[in-house]
Order: structure tokens, then C-alpha cells, then sequence
């Protein structure tokens, strides 16, 4: 899914590359022009520069965009205010123009903002913005300052003007195709729902004895060109475009139908089902009124049926919530908190929910074999859920000894890689059936896969 997901951002790290690359270029041929002239402060400069495009092009091409963004980004950004300040400074003769690439490594910025939001990307473009039009709008410079030679800036002042200028097309490029393939998408994600494209998979969960109990139901999109399309490409879409709602309904119908096919087996009915639900999803108005007529159409048992919220569903009101989930608990369906200690957590509102399930964020379950800190947080999130009376389900469980570790501190459940990847129904189903037949054969639990 990774890889898919990669396939998506090959715009976005071919525009990184290049403008890395070109930088890197471009400082390298300046840096031999001051070199032969004799200006050895240019040429350290543009060494420098040299250097933060090499490292921020090793990071792309190891795949670590994220930490080659921070880097180039801020670099970048302190050497074209140090250079302008420092030896770019106006004169009769041309104009300062090392601030022209400003507007690039903001664009490069709302780039990656579409990739992924942060803070951090909106006040890297603010701050470039604001510096471009300050070194555009006045000609200050430090009291300590070194021009370049007229000679050079005559040279400079073209073809700085001239790269700036392409790279802010190749930018602008970057952004439409951007949004042609979010737009595209989205359409396409409406198509798919009605052609039967979308596909639960389902991932086991497993109690403190090694048995399945259960499934979560995860989305996937099967693309009829591109295949299975990784959830955290079109899920986030789906949200800006307010398909979540529609989304989401196609989800519990799939699964209601999925357990209304497992009522009559004798080892599959005994499972429960778990379905993510999104706070755009659950903000509806009629949503518990749609979820009973769901349970209801597919005669369902209701307890087989777990709804698994994140802690964003907070947002909308605690009574508002509040009382939707009690009409649902009162039909029998029951509440998993989803991704605990990733939002807005607060024992208050822990307290008040008519919730069954804590579900502790993979998150934590990685750290605890860190570090002790790590270690020592799980164990009070367990012992915490245990005192409030809830089931505590740690997710992405994938070593032995994270699960080890949650075994002694008392989880209850367990859902991670370690017991079993995300698969088609029937490939889960077969290994439910499989499970049990080595179950009722007498092979020991621990021999059993």
C-alpha cells in the first residue's frame, strides 16, 4: 500500500528533485565563477549551498521526503535572506534578485502542503512571502555588507531572473496537475461506489488467549486500471470533498451484510465486527436512526456489530454525541474509542461516554519497546482502561515482544501485523475455519498459525 501511496506524491518528488538538482547546478557553476575571480566569501557561500541541495537530494532519493523538506526548506530560506543582506544588495547599476527564488520555496511549500498539512509548511510559505516582499520593497542591507562586483551582477541579474522564473512555471505545473489528479479522483471515487469497486478487508483481532474474536473492516478501492489504491490517498479526498457520509454508509452496509452472511455458521457468527465511524459521518443528523434501519434490514445481531470512534467526535458537543451513542448502546451496538491519546483525550469525557472498547494508539504500542518511558505509558493506559471497567485492544501489535509486554500489563485484545495483515473476507474467513478445525483437532494453541 506504501508503494501505491508513493505512486500518487512521483509528481511531488520529481518537482523536489529537480529543483534540488538545480540548485545544486547553479551554486556549483557560481561558486567556480567567484572562485576564478578571486571572491573566495561568494564561493564559501555558494558552497554552502551546494552542500544543503546535495543533502536535501540524498534524503529525497532515500525516500525521506519529509525530513529533506524541513531541511532544504529552512536552509534555503536562511541562505537567500543571509545572501541578500549580506552581498545581494541593490546598487544604481541592477537590482537585488537572489529574492526571486523566495516565491519558488513557497510554492515548493503549498506543494507539500497538499501532500501532507501542517503548521509547519503554512509558516514556512508566510515567512517566505513576507521576506520577498520585504527585501522586494526596500533596499536594507547589514552595516557590514560586501556587494558583488557590478561585472558580476550585470550576468547575475538575467539569468537569476530568467531560472526564477522557469522554476515558478515548473511550480505552477506541479500545482495544476496536482489538482487535475484531486479532482479526477474524486470523481472517480464517486464512480467507484456505484461500481462496486470498494472492497472491506478485514484484519483479525485476537484475545489475551491467541483466539480471533474478531475484525476490524478497512476500506480499500480497487481500481480497475491502477488496482487496490492505498486508503490514505483517497480517504483524506473523500473527506475534503464531505464524501465521508456516503463513504461511510457503503462501509456498514458491507459489513452488516457480512455478518448477516456469518449468522448461521457456527464458528463465524460468534465473531464481532468492528467499523471505522468518522466525525463528518457521525455529525449527521439521522445518523443512529440509519445505522438502526442498516442493522435491522440485514437482521443483524446488533452486539456483532462494534462502531469505532476517534476522539474528533468530540468536537461537534458532548451531549449531542452523547446522546446518539446512548440510542445505539440501547439497541445493543456497542462503542470502541479509536486511536486513544492521539486527540483531544480527557478523563471527563472518558468517563461520561457510553464507550466498551479503549483502543490504544499503534503509536504507543511502538514506543513501549523503546524506551521505559514508552513501556510505562502503556501500562498506565491499560491499567486506566481496567479501572473504568473498559476492554483495552492494543493495535499495531507487530513483535513478539510488544506483545509480550501488553500481555503482562493486562490487555485484553490485541490487532496488529504480529497476528495478521489486512485480507480479503474470504481469505479471513478461511483462516477462521482453518483456526477452529486445528481448535477442535486438539493442536495446541501455540503450534497453531
Amino acid at each position: 500500500m506504501e508503494k501505491l501511496s508513493e505512486q500518487y506524491s512521483r509528481r511531488l518528488i520529481f518537482a523536489y528533485q529537480a529543483a534540488a538538482l538545480l540548485v545544486f547546478c547553479i551554486s556549483l557553476l557560481w561558486c567556480a565563477v567567484f572562485a576564478v575571480n578571486g571572491w573566495w566569501e561568494l564561493a564559501l557561500a555558494d558552497v554552502v549551498l551546494a552542500l544543503v541541495s546535495f543533502a536535501s537530494l540524498l534524503l529525497i532519493r532515500a525516500r525521506l521526503l519529509t525530513a529533506a523538506l524541513v531541511v532544504s526548506e529552512l536552509a534555503f530560506l536562511a541562505f537567500v535572506l543571509g545572501f541578500c543582506l549580506m552581498f545581494d544588495t541593490a546598487t544604481a547599476n541592477a537590482p537585488r534578485v537572489t529574492h526571486l527564488y523566495l516565491p519558488v520555496l513557497a510554492m515548493l511549500g503549498y506543494i507539500n502542503y497538499l501532500r501532507r498539512k501542517s503548521k509547519f509548511q503554512l509558516a514556512v510559505i508566510a515567512a517566505c512571502l513576507a521576506s520577498f516582499i520585504f527585501l522586494s520593497a526596500s533596499n536594507w542591507a547589514l552595516p557590514f555588507a560586501h556587494s558583488i562586483p557590478d561585472e558580476i551582477r550585470y550576468a547575475g541579474t538575467w539569468i537569476n531572473s530568467a531560472l526564477a522564473t522557469a522554476m515558478v512555471c515548473g511550480c505552477i505545473y506541479v500545482i495544476r496537475l496536482e489538482f487535475t489528479r484531486q479532482k479526477g479522483m474524486v470523481r472517480e471515487l464517486q464512480e467507484a461506489m456505484r461500481n462496486d469497486e470498494l472492497e472491506l478487508f478485514l484484519q483479525p483481532q485476537i484475545n489475551n488467549g491467541g483466539d480471533i474474536i474478531g475484525a476490524e473492516a478497512l476500506l480499500r478501492w480497487k481500481h480497475p486500471q491502477r488496482g487496490y489504491i492505498a486508503p490514505n490517498v483517497f480517504i483524506p479526498l473523500a473527506e475534503e470533498s464531505n464524501l465521508m457520509p456516503l463513504l461511510g454508509g457503503w462501509v456498514l452496509k458491507d459489513a452488516c451484510r457480512t455478518l448477516a452472511s456469518w449468522r448461521s455458521d457456527p464458528v463465524l457468527g460468534k465473531l464481532t465486527l468492528a467499523v471505522n465511524v468518522s466525525a463528518s459521518q457521525f455529525a449527521v443528523n439521522d445518523f443512529q436512526q440509519s445505522v438502526l434501519d442498516t442493522v435491522a434490514f440485514y437482521g443483524v445481531d446488533p452486539s456483532r456489530l462494534k462502531l469505532e470512534l476517534t476522539e474528533s467526535v468530540i468536537i461537534a458537543g458532548m451531549e449531542p454525541v452523547i446522546a446518539k451513542m446512548n440510542a445505539l448502546r440501547a439497541a445493543g451496538i456497542r462503542f470502541a474509542l479509536d486511536d486513544f491519546g492521539t486527540g483531544y483525550s480527557s478523563l471527563s469525557y472518558l468517563r461520561r461516554l457510553p464507550i466498551y472498547q479503549l483502543k490504544i494508539d499503534r503509536s504507543f504500542v511502538h514506543d513501549s519497546t523503546e524506551n521505559q518511558h514508552g513501556a510505562a505509558l502503556v501500562r498506565s493506559i491499560v491499567q486506566m482502561g481496567r479501572d473504568l471497567g473498559l476492554v483495552v485492544l492494543a493495535e499495531g501489535v507487530e513483535t513478539t515482544a510488544q506483545h509480550a509486554l501488553l500481555l503482562d500489563s493486562g490487555c485484553h485484545e490485541f490487532q496488529g501485523f504480529h497476528f495478521g495483515r489486512p485480507v480479503p473476507r474470504e481469505t479471513f474467513e478461511a483462516t477462521v475455519q482453518a483456526a477452529a478445525a486445528q481448535l477442535q483437532a486438539g493442536i495446541p494453541q501455540s503450534v497453531r498459525s
